[in-house]
């Protein structure tokens, strides 16, 4: 299959239902005047384009668990883009990242905006609050677009438990993150540090990657309990292995192909598996640099090129590799295990090489 998207061109038809969703909220929203068009573009920028992975595995989870192709299911899958937008909204302002797909972030464009404008107060205090807001937008549109997707009152109610599953994972995922950042890995050990870095991929990206979207189409279109808990197992065993490869993406990534700057993940100080798994083996002097290039936002390219080196010379790069085949492996394994037809099954197979291929 030449796109493991395919149901006559997913990507088409989500970006149409989020153009039009657009519309309609931008008539809600004309009352405000001309500063409506500055929040929606901090949405819509970030609804343009991109992978899809979210809808397609809603809409592959509810299609292969019996539910019907048609325009309820493309509106399910979409909230799940919007979700992701939230998500990355609220991220962007935590992690004060400055560049996603190439483009300056939300809090970053509107900032700019108060600047040229010359008004009154701090304008990187009126790009975050924007930003934040933004995201609380996406939040309450995800409900919205789910809610209103056309799907009988009991598949909303059967999605609904999975949904109301992922908005709280994700919180609880991001503050993990933040306080995984925020404390001293020194009296750690690795595998106390592997497993933390683990549990936060699992919460706060595995789970509303993969792992939900599934489950919320296919508890939606009525699969029982056991097909669940197999799509459930694929999903966050995918889900780990896609979020290992965008932790060596973050460092070795070229920024034309991730839209990021290069070494942003070391820049911002994340504690990731590969982290950890260079501290498991860098010498004194090693560390002791490397503790001065995590977090720093003066690091330069020539930082950047150390810490690849050095990620390399270690074996945590290889071990990170391992890892993400391991996964990718256990991942197939459990679709084996879940009810579906066959084109879903053939589709979720081919998302496992989608979801780990070395490149963005």
């Amino acid at each position: 299959m030449a796109d493991p998207l395919e149901a006559r061109d997913l990507r088409a038809r989500v970006q149409n239902t989020l153009d039009s969703f657009r519309i309609q909220e931008q008539a809600v929203l004309a009352p405000l005047g001309e500063p409506a068009t500055a929040l929606l573009d901090a949405v819509f920028s970030l609804l343009q384009g991109g992978k899809r992975l979210r809808a397609a595995f809603a809409f592959w989870g509810y299609l292969g668990s019996g539910g019907q192709d048609g325009d309820p299911a493309i509106r399910a899958a979409s909230a799940m883009e919007v979700f992701q937008a939230a998500a990355l909204l609220h991220d962007d302002v935590m992690d004060a990242s400055d560049i996603r797909r190439g483009q300056p972030t939300a809090h970053v464009a509107l900032a700019a905006q108060h600047r040229a404008a010359g008004w009154y107060g701090d304008p990187d205090r009126f790009g975050e609050a924007g930003a934040i807001l933004a995201g609380d937008l996406c939040l309450n549109w995800t409900d919205q677009l789910f809610a209103t997707c056309g799907m009988t009152p009991e598949e909303v109610a059967r999605g609904r438990v999975y949904l109301d599953q992922m908005r709280t994972q994700l919180m609880g995922g991001q503050f993990l993150d933040i306080v995984e950042s925020a404390r001293s890995w020194r009296e750690l050990t690795t595998h106390e540090r592997v497993e933390s870095a683990r549990t936060v991929i699992r919460f706060k990206s595995a789970g509303y990657t993969i792992a939900q979207p599934l489950m919320i189409g296919a508890a939606s279109a009525g699969a029982d309990q056991r097909s669940i808990r197999a799509l459930s197992d694929y999903g966050y065993a995918l889900g780990e292995a896609f979020q290992l490869r965008d932790d060596l993406l973050g460092v070795f990534g070229d920024p034309a192909t991730t839209g990021k700057p290069a070494g942003d993940d070391i820049r911002e100080g994340k504690r990731t598996v590969l982290v950890a798994y260079l501290l498991d083996t860098a010498s004194h002097t090693e560390l002791e640099r490397f503790d001065g290039c995590l977090g720093s936002p003066e690091l330069t390219e020539d930082d950047v090129h150390w810490v690849r080196k050095l990620a390399i010379s270690t074996g945590a790069v290889d071990r990170v590799e391992e890892l993400i085949e391991q996964q990718a492996a256990a991942s197939a394994v459990a679709l084996e295990r879940a009810e579906l037809t066959d084109e879903a099954r053939a589709r979720l197979v081919e998302l496992i090489s989608v979801c780990t291929a070395r490149a963005a």
